[in-house]
């Protein structure tokens, strides 16, 4: 008989051993159908366990057997079966203790015994169905399968002819033909002589090629001089014996504890018996591995599984017909899957020898296995041709390297969630370099979805043997590699960035800096930016030298990219690359260099916003960061004459928003950076490229932090006589920008200092346009008159407040209100301006709430005493009664009359102070807390029997405006609040009525009707608005944006003036 594991066809069948002919019926040729995997997940056992030839017999006149666990991986023998195994199993071992004693060699004669042996053991290795003319295979070459003639064994392990491998390298390739290998090397190496030996004593004992055949494996071996070759070559016919008789119960048997037990016995020979060599060709024939398959698919015995994945994955490891024999059904290859996922976790060796497509991976579902095989610990897995740990890396990181962005973005999210990075960075270590540059590949995937795992990345991983793997990586690989050095580089402490940049320079068996300069030459386009982004920063580790060959490479790279419209991906990833180049970052990775703009530009609240504070050794941090800032910046302006701003002026007109914008931030940055440092005359080629570009972005831009960086880079200009000559032509633009910023930023009120005092002319600056004019004289004057958000609210002679709201060129009334019995003397809004109080002659102080769409009276005090001009706090309101004094009324109830020798005119109330401008001309101030009264200004007496009183008093950042009739030349007074001297005046000849004071204008109202506009800073009247009308102006106010001035006149008119 000849069993299935031996092949069919053959001319020479081979015996089948048994133990005993007696005890073992006669067995069918054919092995158990397997089952299918819903099967086995859902059911019991698909076979009976058997313990003996017995309860085989018994089991046909049964109709029922007892049921066993369903569980993979449960101990489910008996205890008779545990006795009988462990009987047959030492059985086993003490032959193997034996032979393991005469193997031991006691004379080099011995050893000579053995080498001579190995000749014919060979002849029996012949591949399934080859004849007696074939010769042994391992005498062949598998790419001519012709003889070996001069044989060359490569790393791989497999032996090709010296001149057919040859030309396969010559044809481009650089792996092994068999195992698929990268080649570390493709020179071959030194002739195999000792197969060459073996091969021409196999020619010399068959001159005809006509391989001698045995009966028996005994008959393999050669005899040997010595006694103890003699016992040796006894025992090791004995044991191979054994191995026959394992592996045809593996194959015929249908009592599964057999077959099991096979398993074991074939497990321990090939581990210990140290003859893999001669056994593999019996082991590796389709009918043995579907043997072994069974076994996968019926036992539930976790030591019988685990050996059986060990024999097929070393076997599948030397002979790829084992894995094209498991391939050929794919419930086989799902079997080993759903075993891996169940916990056997040694077969992921075995899934990655099948070689599965990357579909068929992600199909598989073993991210959360291998993740768990890969947190183990080296020692609780099988001694194996290959380490699981190893594999499982490489595994995913296949995954993650191939598949869609979403997917590789959920499992970085498991793998940081299962604490699996720590685990992942000890084979960045390893000996395997498939196994490194996967967990480089896993652990950037990390970095990038969430930038905090960076610093344990940064703080446990050794990047020696990830820079080894460079040169023996693919393009795509070598990509990643600098990838993820240029990511780790990426922390929020300057000073540890700079040591790993160190390390990235000094570490290795090669110049760093050369090969990534080679690899910089020749990389795709889209690989270049952060290639030369890393290149460039480990050549400015030591101070910047005149020249650079590694500098001026890398910028000229980066510029080249920014200018490489054909390739846009490449042009966004030049500009955010020069956007990380400034060396500041978030706790996550982030480049922080916009937010540190914003806050350059004085815009505080944003910036903070943005970047988390500096940690304990803040002084430390910001030096070392200040310091790589200005060397970055320096030689990055200073690349031949500033052509980076030229490339970045065009990336800032790209259609492409990402582009656009990083261009616009880099520029702003290295512009405001020429402002600091020495002046190497690059100043000039920066202003011609960029300065028109954000005088545009400045004026038209919708967004504020836009506008606020145009305006620092527009700030770096202007403190450069040259840019702010060119300048001028810009200035209306300029100012306007400036204005609306000045309440955001402290830096726009110091631009217009500074551009109003360079400017020669300030009317040029400054021009008004009439909005709208509203005709309320039916109401009779415009008394009192507020802004407020984007309300106007009006108090007239009539007891009417009325509200509006300004859409275009109208005034639109929304409310109308007529609770006052009297004239509404005065408005006032207290902060944070939801409530409105209105003073009138009806001796009220009424309190509106106005935070709704319609305004309200939500409360009403009665102050015994007419209102002429009125001024609030939060706690009391401060008055002119009918009479003499100013009355201070608090809102309990309390009153006080403050001043009493005095008929005040005007008064206005700052910080706890109460200012008063009297009908005599005097001017006082007094200090609420206390009572301490003050003299400003002295009165004066009446010049030819007319009174010149103090028409408006208003106090702005510590300085006192009072307007009254020029009779000295001056309608306008300036006093100091600190110690009440004169500093200034306002040269006006008009009879000033009313004023307001703004952060840059003064506005006088004036008798006729006009309104005259002075500049704050240099006293100079910047222009003349006619109201075209001829009453007086009784008030005037300004929004919140002081862009908007509104009056309210005698005959009852409302008109709106915008600055342009």
């Amino acid at each position: 008989m000849q069993p299935i594991w031996a092949g069919g066809g053959g001319e020479h069948p081979v015996e089948v051993y048994s133990e005993s002919s007696s005890n073992n019926p006669k067995l069918s040729p054919s092995y158990p159908q397997r089952v299918s995997l819903s099967f086995l997940t859902n059911q019991n056992s698909s076979r009976e366990l058997k313990t003996s030839s017995n309860s085989h017999l018994d089991s046909q006149n049964n109709s029922s057997s007892d049921d066993k666990p369903s569980s993979w991986f449960l101990e489910s023998d008996s205890e008779a079966e545990t006795q009988e195994k462990s009987k047959e199993m030492a059985s086993f071992d003490s032959r193997r203790s034996r032979l393991q004693k005469q193997k031991e060699p006691s004379s080099s004669s011995e050893s000579s015994s053995r080498s001579s042996a190995e000749p014919s053991m060979a002849e029996s290795a012949n591949p399934p169905g080859g004849g007696k003319n074939t010769p042994p295979k391992d005498f062949v070459c598998p790419i001519t399968t012709h003889l070996f003639d001069d044989p060359v064994t490569l790393e791989t392990g497999q032996t090709y002819e010296r001149k057919a491998i040859q030309e396969w390298l010559d044809r481009g390739n650089s792996n092994c033909p068999i195992t698929r290998q990268r080649l570390h090397s493709t020179q071959l190496p030194k002739t195999n002589y000792v197969l060459k030996r073996l091969i021409a004593s196999w020619k010399e004992l068959n001159p005809n090629l006509i391989p001698i055949q045995f009966d028996s494996v005994s008959d393999q071996v050669m005899p040997s001089t010595s006694p103890n070759s003699v016992i040796s070559q006894a025992s090791m016919e004995g044991l191979v014996s054994e191995l026959r008789i394992a592996i045809t119960k593996l194959c015929t048997s249908e009592i599964l504890t057999e077959s099991e037990m096979a398993v074991l016995k074939i497990e321990r020979f090939w581990k210990e018996a140290n003859l893999d060599i001669e056994i593999q060709n019996l082991l590796t024939k389709p009918p043995v591995i579907n043997g072994f398959v069974e076994i996968l698919f019926n036992s539930v015995d976790s030591r019988v599984l685990t050996a059986t994945v060990f024999l097929l994955s070393e076997l599948g490891s030397r002979e790829r017909a084992v894995i094209h024999t498991l391939t050929r059904v794919d419930s086989d290859v799902e079997c080993i899957v759903a075993l891996f996922k169940k916990g056997l976790l040694e077969a992921v060796v075995l899934i990655y020898l099948l070689r599965p497509s990357l579909n068929n991976l992600i199909e598989m579902e073993m991210v959360e296995s291998l993740l768990t095989t890969i947190k183990k610990n080296n020692d609780s897995f099988v001694t194996m041709c290959l380490n699981p740990k190893s594999v499982s890396v490489f595994l995913l990181g296949r995954i993650m390297g191939n598949s869609e962005e979403s997917y590789v973005s959920a499992i970085a999210q498991t793998v940081i969630s299962s604490n699996g990075v720590e685990s992942i960075i000890g084979s960045l270590e390893a000996e395997w370099a498939e196994e490194r540059i996967a967990a480089v590949r896993i652990l950037l995937q990390c970095m990038e979805e969430d930038g905090n795992c960076r610093n344990i990345v940064a703080d446990k991983a050794e990047l020696a043997p990830v820079l080894e793997s460079f040169l023996g990586a693919s393009d795509g690989e070598r990509f990643e590699i600098v990838h993820f050095l240029s990511e780790l580089v990426k922390l929020n402490r300057r000073t540890f960035n700079d040591q790993i940049l160190q390390i990235i320079k000094d570490e290795g068996s090669f110049s760093t800096m050369h090969t990534l300069l080679v690899y910089l030459q020749t990389a795709p386009q889209d690989h270049c930016p952060i290639l030369a982004a890393l290149l460039l920063q480990l050549d400015l580790l030591e101070e910047p030298r005149k020249m650079s060959m590694y500098r001026e490479e890398a910028i000229d790279t980066l510029i080249s990219c920014l200018r490489n419209s054909a390739f846009p991906v490449a042009q966004v990833a030049a500009a955010e690359t020069i956007l990380g180049l400034q060396g500041r970052f978030s706790s996550s990775g982030k480049p922080l260099l916009k937010s540190i703009l914003l806050k350059r530009a004085k815009l505080d609240k944003r910036y903070k916003s943005l970047v988390s504070r500096w940690s304990a050794e803040t002084l430390e941090e910001e030096k070392a960061a200040e310091e790589w800032e200005r060397k970055i910046a320096f030689v990055l302006a200073s690349h031949e004459f500033g052509l980076l701003f030229e490339a970045l002026a065009e990336g800032m007109k790209s259609r492409y928003v990402e582009l656009s914008s990083a261009c616009f931030v880099a520029a702003t940055w290295l512009v405001h950076m020429l402002s600091v440092l020495p002046d190497t005359g690059v100043r000039g080629a920066a202003r011609v490229c960029l300065l028109r570009r954000f005088v545009s972005i400045f004026r038209s831009a919708k967004d504020m932090d836009d506008r606020a960086l145009s305006m620092l880079a527009l700030s770096s200009f202007i403190n450069d006589p040259e840019g702010l000559h060119d300048l001028t032509t810009h200035m209306k633009d300029i100012m306007r920008g400036l204005r609306e910023l000045k309440k955001s930023s402290v830096m726009a009120i110091e631009m217009l200092k500074v551009l109003s005092e360079g400017n020669e002319s300030s009317a040029d600056l400054w021009n008004h346009k009439e909005l709208v004019q509203v005709d309320c004289s039916m109401h009779g004057e415009v008394l009192s008159i507020v802004c407020l958000k984007n309300k106007i609210i009006s108090g007239h002679s009539d007891g009417t407040i009325k509200v509006w709201t300004g859409k275009g060129s109208i005034l639109h009334p929304i409310q109308e209100i007529r609770e006052h019995s009297k004239a509404v003397t005065s408005l006032a809004v207290l902060q944070p301006g939801d409530k409105l109080y209105s003073g009138s002659l009806d001796r009220t102080i009424r309190v509106w709430s106005i935070g709704g769409e319609v305004m309200h009276c939500v409360q009403v005090h009665d102050m015994k005493d007419q209102i002429h001009n009125l001024a609030v706090a939060n706690s009391i309101s401060c008055f002119i009664p009918q009479g003499a004094g100013v009355k201070v009324q608090s809102w309990n109830g309390g009153s006080k009359l403050l001043n009493p020798s005095k008929y005040v005119k005007c008064l206005a109330l700052q910080q706890g102070k109460l200012y008063c401008g009297c009908q005599d001309n005097s001017i006082q101030e007094i200090d609420l807390a206390t009572g301490t009264l003050s003299n400003i200004q002295t009165g004066s007496r009446k010049l030819l029997g007319k009174s010149n009183p103090i028409n408006s008093l208003q106090v702005h950042d510590g300085l006192i405006y009072s307007a009254s009739t020029a009779i000295d030349g001056a309608g306008v007074k300036i006093w100091s609040t600190s110690n009440y001297s004169m500093v200034g005046s306002l040269p006006s000849t008009v009879d000033v009525r009313a004023m307001t004071v703004g952060s840059e204008l003064i506005y006088l109202g004036c008798k006729g009707g006009l309104v005259e506009v002075w500049s704050r800073d240099n006293h100079n009247r910047v222009e003349t608005l006619q109201t075209g009308n001829h009453g007086k102006l009784n008030c005037m106010t300004l929004d919140g944006d002081e862009n908007v001035l509104v009056t309210g006149t005698s005959n009852g008119h409302i008109q709106a003036w915008g600055l342009i």
